[in-house]
């Protein structure tokens, strides 16, 4: 799948808002959205601020979903994948991460490692994260939320830029301390 990425335009507000309204983003803190919030991120930034960039994603030619980069002035951005439903369990996921990291290596010269996260429930983004190079590197206990008052763990995932340059995946020890 040929992956793109368009930037958001400041025209494109009421089809952000239509994008956002009617998917649901069940793996997300906020899972739908109502118009009154979208148009409220889209006045404070969310979008399109400093280090903050937004674009829409296509695969083979049809807009697959949204991506939020974020903290593009660190050298570690981050970022909020949000895609179509029907675009879901699809497979698209591994050639969307790849691409993405490919923007933030190539036009992100400073950038030194590429991270994301997700709740530790969505196993599908957590394979898809493993699919596409990217390493867990934290286990939040208890760090995400849920509407009924329960909470459970997120996970953090990133790729160093020397493996991404270099096509490898940078092992590390989790228990490196040993209990006295």
């Amino acid at each position: 799948m040929e992956v793109t990425f368009m930037p958001l335009s400041d025209k494109d507000a009421e089809e952000l808002v239509k994008f956002l309204t009617t998917n649901s983003f069940p793996y997300h803190r906020i899972t739908a959205p109502s118009e009154e919030l979208v148009r409220q991120l889209i006045l404070e930034g969310r979008f399109d601020a400093d280090g903050v960039c937004t674009y829409w994603v296509f695969g083979d030619n049809q807009r697959l979903g949204l991506v939020i980069l974020e903290r593009l002035d660190s050298q570690c951005p981050t970022f909020d994948l949000r895609l179509v439903e029907e675009a879901r369990g699809q497979g698209s996921g591994v050639p969307v991460l790849q691409a993405l990291t490919d923007l933030v290596f190539t036009a992100r010269p400073r950038s030194h490692r590429f991270a994301g996260r997700t709740r530790e429930d969505n196993i599908a983004m957590r394979k898809t994260f493993l699919r596409s190079g990217f390493l867990k590197e934290a286990h939040y206990r208890e760090d995400w939320p849920l509407d009924d008052g329960r909470w459970i763990a997120s996970v953090t995932y990133a790729v160093l830029r020397r493996d991404w340059e270099e096509g490898t995946a940078t092992e590390f020890v989790w228990e490196d301390v040993d209990q006295p």
